[in-house]
């Protein structure tokens, strides 16, 4: 039988195509009744429409309510394994013929063959990492690794240039928006006057890639210009320089246009070529090679419930509103939510929600050293918190999410993904970024009406999270001093009342 390759949303690229007829399906029902950020979900129709009109008359392309109006009833077609339990249920309720999972490094057997090999031992992924840098020869030298080290990290942490509004790189290239841009402005704003959809964020131009040629512009530029300068800042931020020396290419990665490996090579050429320096190649690898097949993993590995059944810290607060609202009162504008009694203050809070706001993304330290930590501090439920990553950024999925939010960013798994909570105070921010520089808080200060929430924070999280931390090694420091402080009760009461952040 002719079989028809049924593509996923996030299956757009090439190397999901082998030949043969296609089918792409634009289901409404995806996004109906979620609220979303509108550069989400511009990206998304962007890039399946694009997709759909370049592969022309070999794509049957259906825009319809319910994948079920498509697939239901059919025995023809094939499915490259999709990248969520509900999809996989899908595809397997309708009995389409299933090949394996693309779109990473490693396959799906090659991690479980690892993680069966390490004899109760815990799934690091700095071991992981380095069993596929061998496997595959990226960044090797014979069996050595380049540059004399595994790990580049420690060089990798430099603070922001000081008194510089931004790193000074060219910007980013941008893409072209063109009529299937317009046309889906047209139509996100008709859904949401329907009601079909809640969006929040700006309805700016589309920055992110949606075609595999934007794409890979996008890779070539980013290694031509920004990556000898990524490793050195790859965990500084600037308010002034919302990109700094990142990729952008998450998105476009996670919507199947590029073959992370090809990305790697593009990127471990430079290295070879001498143009850039071995702590930015491997930093970058490391993200791509390393953290995000990790996620992928660990997202079949912890199964399905991971992100619902994990709160070892006891956090349960709801998500609040200037979360939801993205920092914005949606009556005003202005940086309060929409009861009107929680203001943001903080320049680091309120310039990374004013960033995501307008952009839909923001760099991985601000999500977890300013977003992450502000919420763990506060005891935010972590599940609900990884649903909002999902739908607030343009490259959250179902499978990135819930390790890197539940497990790493609030330790709500007690230890699996990381030894110890990514908690910090201010001395963090103020070191790392610009934001503390003209803050009507200070860093510097846990009790006051200048006391920085953060700061502030980051002990009242101890003193509720301790009887649960006590008994991890790398905390013992951190609990010492909080039985140290003598203005402790006076902290804790003060952040239990705070409204202004």
């Amino acid at each position: 039988m002719d079989r028809t390759r049924w593509i996923f949303l996030d299956q757009l690229g090439p190397h999901f195509d082998d030949g043969g007829p296609l089918l792409l399906v634009e289901s409404r029902s995806s996004w109906r009744g979620r609220t979303l950020h509108r550069a989400k979900l511009q990206l998304l129709l962007s890039a399946i429409r694009h997709r759909a009109r370049d592969l022309g008359d070999r794509v049957d392309f259906r825009q319809v309510e319910h994948y079920s109006e498509v697939v239901d009833g059919r025995d023809d077609l094939q499915v490259i394994d999709p990248t969520s339990y509900r999809a996989r249920r899908l595809v397997r309720r309708v009995g389409a013929e299933i090949l394996p999972s693309r779109g990473f490094v490693t396959s799906e057997g090659d991690f479980a063959a690892w993680a069966d090999s390490r004899a109760g031992k815990r799934l690091l992924m700095e071991d992981f990492y380095r069993v596929v840098r061998q496997r595959t020869g990226v960044l090797m030298e014979g069996q050595e690794p380049a540059g004399g080290r595994w790990n580049h990290d420690h060089d990798n942490r430099e603070k922001p240039p000081k008194g510089a509004a931004s790193l000074g790189l060219p910007p980013p290239l941008w893409p072209v928006e063109d009529d299937i841009d317009e046309e889906v402005r047209h139509d996100i704003a008709r859904w949401e006057r329907d009601g079909v959809v809640t969006l929040v964020g700006d309805d700016g131009p589309r920055r992110f890639a949606a075609t595999t040629a934007e794409a890979e512009a996008a890779v070539a530029e980013f290694v031509e210009v920004r990556l000898p300068d990524f490793g050195p800042f790859e965990d500084a931020t600037l308010g002034g320089d919302w990109t700094m020396a990142h990729s952008l290419i998450s998105a476009p990665m996670n919507l199947g246009l590029i073959d992370p490996r090809d990305v790697i090579d593009a990127v471990a050429a430079a290295y070879t070529a001498g143009d850039a320096p071995i702590r930015s190649v491997e930093g970058f690898v490391r993200q791509v090679m390393g953290w995000r097949d990790y996620m992928w993993h660990l997202y079949w590995r912890l199964g399905e419930d991971y992100a619902t059944s994990n709160n070892a810290l006891g956090a349960t607060e709801p998500l609040p509103d200037v979360f939801a609202t993205l920092g914005r009162d949606p009556s005003t504008g202005s940086p309060t939510d929409s009861a009107g009694d929680a203001v943001v203050e903080a320049n680091c809070l309120s310039e990374t929600l004013d960033g995501l706001h307008r952009h839909g993304w923001s760099h991985h330290i601000q999500r977890l050293m300013i977003l992450g930590n502000w919420a763990l501090q506060r005891g935010v439920e972590p599940s609900a918190l990884s649903q909002w990553f999902i739908d607030m950024y343009v490259d959250g999925t179902p499978w990135v999410m819930p390790a890197n939010v539940v497990g790493m960013s609030q330790h709500a798994d007690g230890g699996i993904v990381a030894t110890k909570p990514y908690a910090s105070g201010g001395a963090y921010i103020n070191r790392m970024t610009d934001h503390c520089g003209g803050c009507r808080f200070d860093p510097k200060k846990r009790l006051g009406p200048d006391a920085c929430p953060v700061t502030a924070g980051y002990w009242a999280f101890l003193d509720r999270t301790g009887p649960v931390l006590m008994g991890n090694p790398r905390m013992r420091q951190a609990l010492s001093g909080l039985a140290g402080l003598a203005d402790r009760e006076a902290v804790v009461q003060q952040e239990r009342e705070r409204t202004h952040w």
